[in-house]
């Protein structure tokens, strides 16, 4: 079924950003939130170019209590079909191998985790209400096996690869797909000022292709590209030493 009203949160970013234009169609209604206003109002003037209706909101995820009476208010007016949960910042070492700001640990775990699940807490009741509705949640391949140069990162990708496989198997009674998106390396700001190599970087564009692809097919993870999805996998197989040794020899050391 093609989703006629669609809810994306960190819609400013690269990922995020294709997904709407993805999504933008006659016949649509878009709901896209980010914090850049100026790329928020660009954003909206090329989904209804494309013929989508586009409601934009400005709300900073952080402030989950203002963010919750946004959504109780959206969810009220406009039954979400998909709901994908983008926002997301990272952080990592010095550049001499300090620890990370705590600061920005703080503000990473508080958007990365918290903030992602107290969307879906504020999306579930009107779905479960209709017996019907879609939620992806981004990972990322680095939730298989920590990353050195990003630990809090990582940390954060896997809370969230864990918490959406355990909605997926609560919800699926219910009628409503729950999906863990699991990207490698995609184009953006936030890609370019990660530490260490970048091998198999892809396109937004080519990203926001699989993850609608992977969304229609309902798979549990949709993790690409496929040859590192399959190698960070096997970081997670293969005892820890083994894998810590092999990042090191990648290039992914601290």
């Amino acid at each position: 079924m093609t989703p006629r009203c669609v809810l994306i949160t960190g819609a400013t970013g690269g990922i995020g950003h294709a997904l709407a234009l993805a999504y933008a169609a006659p016949g649509v209604l878009l709901i896209l939130q980010g914090r850049d206003t100026a790329v928020l109002d660009a954003l909206k003037a090329a989904c209804r170019l494309q013929g989508a209706t586009v409601i934009t909101a400005a709300q900073d995820v952080l402030d989950r209590a203002g963010w919750r009476r946004c959504l109780d208010t959206l969810c009220r007016q406009h039954p979400l079909d998909l709901v994908l949960i983008c926002a997301g910042v990272n952080t990592h070492l010095g550049a001499d191998g300090q620890a990370e700001n705590w600061t920005a640990v703080e503000r990473l775990m508080e958007i990365n985790v918290l903030a992602a699940m107290a969307t879906v807490d504020a999306v579930l009741p009107g779905m479960r209400t209709h017996g019907v509705g879609q939620i992806a949640l981004f990972s990322s391949l680095a939730a298989y096996h920590g990353l050195p140069l990003t630990p809090s990162y990582s940390a954060s990708k896997a809370a969230i690869k864990a918490y959406g496989e355990g909605l997926r198997g609560w919800l699926a009674p219910s009628g409503i797909r729950v999906n863990v998106v699991m990207p490698g390396y995609v184009e953006s700001l936030m890609c370019r000022e990660m530490p260490g190599p970048k091998p198999f970087l892809w396109s937004p564009a080519r990203a926001a292709r699989v993850i609608q692809r992977g969304l229609r097919a309902n798979q549990a993870r949709i993790a690409f590209p496929g040859l590192l999805a399959f190698g960070c996998w096997w970081l997670a197989v293969l005892p820890a030493g083994v894998s810590q040794r092999m990042l090191r020899a990648l290039g992914y050391g601290a």
